[in-house]
C-alpha cells in the first residue's frame, strides 16, 4: 500500500511538469516545409548552402528540403508539375516557359549569382593569352540553348570571333560528359565550371586562361523562382525564404573564403577543402555572388541581349512581367 501511495505522489508531482512541457511544445510553431529544386550541386551557389548550414531558413520558420534535379529542363519540369515549390535555375528558363504560353508563369523573386560561372580552360599552358588564339582551334563548348553556351558565344563575338566560322565548335556533348571528353583529348579549349576547372589545373589536365563571367558582365545567371500561383498563396513563405537568402549573401560578403569553405564543406564531401576555398575565392574576387537578392533591369536586359545574340530569345519581355523584386526589397528593409 505504501508503495502505491508513493507512486501516486510521484505521479502527481510529475503531472504539472508534463503539462508545462506540453505547453512549451504547443507554443512552438512547427516549421513550414519548402521543397527547393536546384539545377545542379555547385560551389557556384555557396550562399544557398550557407543559408542551410547556418540555420538561416530555420530562423525564419522554414524547413527547406533540397533536391538536385540536374539540368534546367528537368528543374523547370519539376517546378511546373508541382514536384517543387521553389527552383534555383537560370532566369532564361522563365522566359522560355512564358514564351510558350501559360496562365501561371514562373516568376523570378531573388537572385543568387550575378555573373557567369564558367572559365576558359586551355589544354596547353599559355603565359600570355589572347582571345585571338582561339581562331582555328577546336572549342568544346556547352549545351546549345543553355546560359553557359549563350554567354560563351557572346564573349567570343565580343572579341571578334565568329563561333561558327573562326573555330571548330563542338556542342553535342552532354553537360555531365564535357570534362571527361576534354580529358580524353577532345578539343584545344573547353568551357568549364568550377571546381572542375581548378581540379584540371591541379592535375595538369588543363589551364584556366580566362573567365567568361568577367567578360560577359552582370546577368541574373541563377535565380530563385516559383509559379505565380504559389507566390500569391504563400507570400509569407517567399518573403521568409528571401530574407534567409539575403542573410546568407551578407554573411558570404563579410567572411573569408576559408570560413565559407568550412561552412559549405558538408555539401561537397568528395571535394577537398582547399579546392573549395580556392573556388570560393575565385568567385568572390570576380563578384559572382550577388550581395543582395534584387534582380535589376540592367541585368535583365543584358540577359536578353545575350540570348538574342545566340538566337535563343523567343521575344523580348519586360522586367516586371517575370520579375518581382518586392520580396527582396522587403527582406532588405527588415
Amino acid at each position: 500500500m505504501k508503495k502505491w501511495i508513493a507512486w501516486l505522489c510521484s505521479l502527481l508531482l510529475l503531472l504539472p511538469l508534463a503539462a508545462c512541457n506540453n505547453g512549451a511544445d504547443e507554443g512552438k510553431k512547427p516549421l513550414k516545409t519548402v521543397r527547393l529544386a536546384e539545377v545542379t550541386r555547385s560551389i557556384f551557389y555557396a550562399p544557398q548552402y550557407v543559408a542551410l548550414a547556418k540555420g538561416f531558413f530555420k530562423e525564419e520558420g522554414l524547413d527547406v528540403e533540397l533536391t538536385t534535379t540536374w539540368g534546367g529542363d528537368k528543374t523547370m519540369t519539376t517546378l511546373l508539375s508541382g514536384g517543387a515549390d521553389i527552383a534555383l535555375v537560370g532566369s532564361e528558363t522563365s522566359i522560355y516557359v512564358y514564351a510558350q504560353g501559360t496562365d501561371d508563369p514562373v516568376i523570378n523573386f531573388a537572385q543568387l549569382t550575378q555573373t557567369d560561372g564558367t572559365f576558359l580552360v586551355s589544354r596547353e599552358k599559355i603565359d600570355h593569352f589572347t582571345w585571338e588564339m582561339l581562331k582555328g582551334s577546336t572549342f568544346l563548348g556547352q549545351r546549345k540553348g543553355g546560359m553557359p553556351q549563350m554567354v560563351g558565344e557572346f564573349v567570343l563575338k565580343k572579341h571578334g570571333i565568329d563561333p561558327h566560322q573562326d573555330l571548330k565548335l563542338i556542342q553535342n556533348v552532354d553537360f555531365a560528359n564535357i570534362a571527361n571528353a576534354f580529358a580524353s583529348g577532345t578539343g584545344d579549349f573547353v568551357q568549364l565550371f568550377e571546381p572542375t576547372a581548378s581540379l584540371f589545373e591541379q592535375e595538369g589536365k588543363g589551364y584556366i586562361v580566362a573567365s567568361f563571367g568577367m567578360e560577359s558582365g552582370r546577368v541574373p545567371y541563377t535565380s530563385y523562382m516559383a509559379k505565380r500561383s504559389y507566390m500569391n498563396e504563400n507570400k509569407d513563405v517567399i518573403e521568409k525564404f528571401t530574407r534567409a537568402i539575403y542573410k546568407a549573401q551578407q554573411w558570404v560578403e563579410s567572411h573569408s573564403a576559408a570560413e565559407i569553405a568550412k561552412a559549405i564543406q558538408p555539401y561537397f564531401k568528395d571535394t577537398d577543402s582547399a579546392i573549395i576555398e580556392k573556388v570560393v575565392e575565385r568567385y568572390k574576387s570576380q563578384g559572382t555572388y550577388a550581395t543582395d537578392p534584387i534582380l535589376d533591369e540592367e541585368e535583365w536586359n543584358n540577359l536578353q541581349t545575350i540570348m538574342g545574340e545566340a538566337g535563343e530569345l523567343p521575344k523580348r519581355i519586360d522586367l516586371n512581367t517575370l520579375v518581382d523584386s518586392s520580396f527582396a526589397k522587403n527582406a532588405m528593409n527588415k
